[in-house]
């Protein structure tokens, strides 16, 4: 098989939803398309962000669906696997397979904690089920299960593992992973309020939070580090750096659909348990907002 090479900006979409908690299939195709036209270069669907664990598993193959449908090709789209058991993982898989996504990202393991040995197997048996390219999510941080540079080396035999997305939270893992594995697996940093730091060690790509509502903004961080434009990405960064401490919470979800909605690019709708944010916690976000669109760079500026 011929990897895929997979890189620049991967927004982890968020999932849009009704009132009535329903899909909005509208909304989240037409905040899709507006990724799109500001230059990301894939998207992923129904990660930790996009609310997998409160979708059923006919509903995460709806949002597929939607986002092919959206994306029409010009971008590639992969489906997050984070199933409990293996065998939820293998007939998810098979759908959205028949729907036809570029590819898969997998976790290793959620809710369990797996050890090495059973997440790597577990990381196999989907890939082999998959038959397609295989982005790997290591979040030890979130799931407490951690595929280090040695596992990562040991299933590089695995012919359809492609990419790493490493958000361990300690930006020292790139370094190592690239003098365990070498290329053979295109980078993603998946914290991103460490994205410069990644860029700057040589990972290929970011999967982004806050980029859902600040595409262009992120493509230009991602394009300015490639071509060396280091201090103009620096004020880049730094400019997003207070939004981007906001991916990196146990409320990442109410916090990025908040900034959505302060944006103008979306609405705040997600499902029970989570509620929308309120009084203090609310209004420090707001105002963190507010500052950013007040001095946002407009040689950037995303396009509505």
């Amino acid at each position: 098989m011929s990897s895929p090479r997979w890189q620049g900006i991967f927004p982890a979409i968020t999932t849009k939803f009704h009132a009535d908690e329903s899909l909005d299939a509208e909304g989240t195709a037409r905040h899709i398309d507006f990724q799109i036209r500001n230059g990301i270069h894939g998207l992923v669907t129904c990660g930790s962000l996009g609310e997998a664990s409160t979708l059923t598993l006919e509903e995460k193959l709806e949002v597929a669906r939607i986002a092919l449908q959206a994306a029409a090709g010009r971008v590639p789209v992969l489906a997050n696997v984070s199933e409990t058991s293996t065998r939820e993982a293998l007939r998810y898989i098979d759908g959205a397979n028949r729907l036809g996504v570029a590819g898969f990202m997998v976790m290793p393991s959620v809710i369990y904690v797996a050890d090495a040995r059973e997440a790597m197997l577990n990381v196999r048996t989907m890939a082999k089920a998959a038959q397609q390219p295989i982005m790997v999510y290591n979040n030890p941080v979130a799931y407490r299960v951690d595929l280090k540079p040695e596992h990562m080396l040991e299933l590089a035999d695995c012919e359809w593992i492609s990419a790493i997305k490493e958000s361990s939270d300690d930006i020292r893992r790139i370094t190592d992973l690239r003098n365990t594995v070498g290329q053979r697996y295109q980078l993603f940093l998946g914290v991103d309020d460490l994205a410069y730091e990644g860029l700057a060690l040589g990972c290929d790509g970011l999967l982004a939070g806050v980029g859902c509502a600040f595409p262009r903004e992120t493509v230009a961080l991602y394009e300015l580090m490639k071509a060396g434009r280091f201090a103009q990405a620096l004020a880049l960064y730094q400019w997003m750096t207070p939004m981007l401490h906001l991916d990196v919470s146990t409320k990442l979800v109410q916090n990025l659909k908040l900034i959505d909605a302060l944006v103008g690019v979306g609405t705040e709708h997600m499902r029970r348990p989570r509620l929308p944010l309120i009084g203090p916690e609310r209004a420090a976000i707001e105002r963190i907002v507010r500052h950013a669109l007040d001095t946002r760079p407009a040689e950037y500026r995303s396009l509505a």
